[in-house]
C-alpha cells in the first residue's frame, strides 16, 4: 500500500523519479588502522554520512561497525575517501564453518575465533543460476539417484 502512496504521491507531485527508502541495516568492514589518529580519522568520516546511526571501531581486529540506513558499497567509498584501505568483513565464527581449517578458509590474518567466509566468496565470484542448481543434484552416471539437501 506504501508503494502505491509513494507512486501517486510522485505523479501529483511532478516527480518522474521513483525514491526507494534504505533498509535498517548493519555493515562490518575490515580496515587496518595502527593509532587513535586513523581511528579518530574513519569515526568522523563515517559519522557525518546521512543515514548513520552509530559507529563502533575495535582497533584491535581492525574491524569497523556501522549501522544504520545505510548502502554498503557507500560506507566502503566512505572510508576509503580517508586513504585507507577498506573491505566488507571476510570473515564468520569458526563453529558456523564446516570444515574451518581447509586451506581457503584458514586465514592466519584472522581475529581469534574466525575464520574466512569461503562460502560468500564463492558465490560471489560465480554466477549461480536456479536451473543450475537442481541439475547438479541429479547424478548422470545413476539417474535413479538423487542427493537433496
Amino acid at each position: 500500500m506504501g508503494g502505491t502512496l509513494d507512486f501517486l504521491s510522485s505523479l501529483l507531485g511532478g516527480g518522474h523519479r521513483y525514491n526507494k527508502r534504505k533498509q535498517f541495516q548493519t555493515v562490518e568492514l575490515r580496515v587496518r588502522m595502527d593509532c587513535e589518529g586513523c581511528e579518530l580519522k574513519v569515526r568522523n568520516a563515517l559519522s557525518t554520512m546521512k543515514g548513520v546511526r552509530s559507529v563502533d571501531i575495535s582497533r584491535k581486529q581492525y574491524k569497523v561497525t556501522v549501522t544504520g540506513y545505510v548502502e554498503p558499497h557507500k560506507v566502503v567509498k566512505r572510508v576509503k575517501s580517508t586513504g585507507k584501505k577498506a573491505e566488507i568483513w571476510p570473515y564468520v565464527p569458526y563453529n558456523v564453518v564446516a570444515r574451518p581449517y581447509a586451506a581457503q578458509t584458514y586465514d592466519k590474518k584472522a581475529p581469534a575465533g574466525y575464520v574466512r567466509n569461503v562460502e560468500a566468496i564463492r558465490v560471489s565470484s560465480q554466477v549461480v543460476k536456479p536451473e543450475d542448481e537442481l541439475a547438479a543434484l541429479f547424478s548422470d552416471d545413476n539417474p535413479n539417484a538423487c542427493s537433496i539437501m
